[in-house]
């Protein structure tokens, strides 16, 4: 990845190359869950589920937070956030490329007309 934007490296993207990881993210969008909760939802085993969560925490991608003998996990902003970023800097390219290429059309149809 690009040194300019902070806080995104290839440990996020990795994270969530992982189908059940993505789902678990995609899971945890709507609030807070348990393992026991996540395991159920995915058609995982408990300990699938939690090693999954495993990489994700030491990604950065989620957090837990112990709440008596259970652990509910929940997103953390700042990796989407740099993702965004990251993105966005594409984004900001493609959107150039395509008003150039615009700019270059209208030119075309101006000398057909002539």
């Amino acid at each position: 990845m690009s040194g300019n934007t902070p806080g995104m490296d290839m440990t996020t993207l990795s994270a969530l190359a992982e189908p059940n990881r993505m789902h678990i993210v995609e899971l945890l969008r709507d609030g807070p869950l348990t393992v026991g909760e996540i395991a159920e939802r995915l058609g995982l085993r408990q300990p699938q589920a939690s090693k999954h969560l495993k990489v994700l925490g030491e990604s950065g991608i989620v957090e837990a937070k112990a709440d008596a003998n259970r652990r509910i996990y929940k997103l953390r902003p700042e990796p989407f956030k740099a993702l965004d970023a990251w993105l966005s800097s594409y984004r900001r390219i493609m959107e150039e490329r395509y008003d150039k290429l615009d700019d270059y059309l209208r030119e075309l149809q101006d000398k057909e007309r002539q």
